[in-house]
């Protein structure tokens, strides 16, 4: 499945969870936390990426992996 996700600050001033490429967020809240939780465990059943954006000006400012990472790699 690998479906990535994102947070991040709407115009309005709330955070988002959204699928890249989806016209709607999956969770919308005033919290944070609640939304990055909520959103992480999508990303989680998906075995996608999770992107945490900065609500001042947009940038990444964390990303993590849920099962789409090379096996090869020592670490």
């Amino acid at each position: 499945m690998n479906d990535n996700y994102s947070v991040f600050k709407d115009k309005n001033g709330r955070w988002n969870g959204k699928k890249d490429n989806s016209n709607r967020a999956s969770v919308v809240g005033d919290n944070q936390k609640e939304v990055i939780d909520k959103t992480r465990d999508l990303a989680k059943k998906s075995k996608g990426e999770l992107s945490i954006h900065r609500g001042d000006n947009g940038q990444i400012r964390d990303k993590w992996s849920y099962g789409n990472d090379p096996k090869d790699i020592k670490g």
